[in-house]
Formats: structure tokens, C-alpha cells, sequence
């Protein structure tokens, strides 16, 4: 697992789990010109700063430091996306890693900075990033989430605001709350994320693999074969959860 330090803007890689200190994490929706690990690595600071990108890197990097933390995880620049192993191994773990996170940055760059208090519900309710598949686990599994506008002026919290992020999504208060998922059913899961969307027809699948606490593997480009292997690996969890029992003769 890769991390960017908040301090020093370097990425440092963690091989065991155990090395790992408290840590930031990023929520967002991609945009253009998003900065990438190579780009990170070979780009000087004045480069990376003309890319649109960097700007939510920076406030999170500033955030985390007020927030006493050094260490911070975003996946535009800690994974290495030309690796198909190690894209496949993140996302498998990303659900973890955000409940792993102490802290969850949420950016939410298309609500305005002056919203009220009183006007949350209608302007979360717009708000694209309530749209995307990904951001399903990113609302679920940390245990603190922190919203922030477009120029990263704090909106509110998941806590702070759980009825008004039920309405908004479906999703039913105890979860928001940190009820564990595997009290909801599959049915409930799909019924949260039956209105998200994602770019690429494989990650439909792909984003729900942490909600439903099933691994499988990645292949890109096998369209919606992916969401029958979802289906078939949470048919196998079922039944392992209730296994079968012939009737004993008498």
C-alpha cells in the first residue's frame, strides 16, 4: 500500500500492514487532468500544480496536517494503474482500506462553498458524487467522513448529518451509523447501489465486491460477465452461510 506524505508530498510504499501509521483518505469523483503515480514520480511540484488534479491533493494534504495527520491515501496517485496486479489487489482491498482510514475526506467539488446548513438535503441531493458507484463503500465503510465543497470549506459529517445522507441515498440510518453490512441483506446492498453509475460496465461489479465482503478477480473488457461472477460469488457466501442439510431418516 502506497501513501502520500502529507508533510513532504513524497509517496512511500508499506509492505506490512503492521507499518502502517493513522492515515487520511480521499473520496472524490475524477475529473480531468487527474495526477497519476508516474506522474507524481517524474513531474516537478510547479508541473503538477498546472494539472486540475493537484488542487484537491494539496487541500487534502493541508487538511490532514490540521488534522495531525502525516500520512494520507488517494487513488489517483497511490496506484500504480498500469500494473494489472497491483490495480486488481487495490481494488480488492480498497473497501478495507477505507474502514482501515481514521479519517475520510469526502470532496465534493460541484456543491457551492456558501451552502447552509438548512439547504444541505437539496444540495447533497444534486450533488454528482452521490451518483458513482465507488463512492458507495467510501460512504460506508470509514467509520468518520467529512464533506467538504468546492473549495474545501466543511459541509458537514456522516455522522452530523445521517438522516438527511438516508434520504439522499436509501440507505437506512443504522448503516450510515456503522451497523456491520453483513447484517443487510444482498437484496438491500443491490437496492443502494441500483441508481450509481460508473464509466466502465465492469466496475458496476467491481465497486460492490468490498460491500459484499467477496474477492474475485479483475478482467477488464469482459463487460457484464462481471456482474454474473458478483452474483455467483454472493450465491457461494449464502449458501456457506447456510449450509445445506439433508433430513435425517427415521
Amino acid at each position: 500500500m502506497r501513501l502520500l506524505n502529507a508533510h513532504s508530498r513524497r509517496i512511500e510504499e508499506f509492505v506490512c500492514a503492521d507499518d502502517i501509521e493513522e492515515f487520511a483518505i480521499l473520496s472524490h469523483r475524477w475529473g480531468k487532468e487527474e495526477i497519476t503515480l508516474q506522474d507524481w514520480e517524474s513531474l516537478s511540484i510547479a508541473e503538477l500544480q498546472e494539472k486540475e488534479g493537484y488542487r484537491k491533493i494539496d487541500y487534502c494534504c493541508k487538511q490532514a496536517i490540521q488534522d495531525g495527520y502525516h500520512w494520507i491515501w488517494m487513488d489517483t496517485c497511490c496506484i500504480d494503474k498500469t500494473s494489472s496486479s497491483e490495480l486488481s489487489e487495490a481494488i480488492n482491498s480498497m473497501f478495507r482500506w477505507y474502514q482501515d482510514a481514521s479519517i475520510c475526506y469526502a470532496y465534493l467539488a460541484d456543491v457551492p462553498d456558501n451552502t447552509a446548513q438548512d439547504a444541505l438535503l437539496p444540495a447533497l441531493s444534486q450533488s454528482q458524487w452521490f451518483t458513482r458507484g465507488w463512492t458507495l463503500q467510501e460512504l460506508l465503510a470509514p467509520r468518520e467522513v467529512v464533506f467538504f465543497s468546492t473549495n474545501w470549506k466543511k459541509l458537514t459529517s456522516k455522522l452530523a448529518s445521517v438522516e438527511i445522507l438516508s434520504t439522499v441515498t436509501g440507505i437506512e440510518c443504522i448503516y450510515l451509523e456503522g451497523e456491520p453490512l453483513e447484517d443487510a441483506s444482498a437484496a438491500k446492498k443491490m437496492s443502494w447501489a441500483s441508481s450509481r453509475m460508473t464509466t466502465r460496465i465492469e466496475d458496476i461489479a467491481y465497486c460492490l465486491l468490498g460491500i459484499f465482503d467477496v474477492n474475485m478477480p479483475l478482467i477488464y473488457g469482459e463487460g457484464k460477465k462481471a456482474f454474473r461472477r458478483l452474483q455467483e460469488e454472493i450465491s457461494m457466501l449464502s449458501l456457506q452461510s447456510f449450509p445445506f442439510q439433508p433430513p435425517c431418516n427415521s
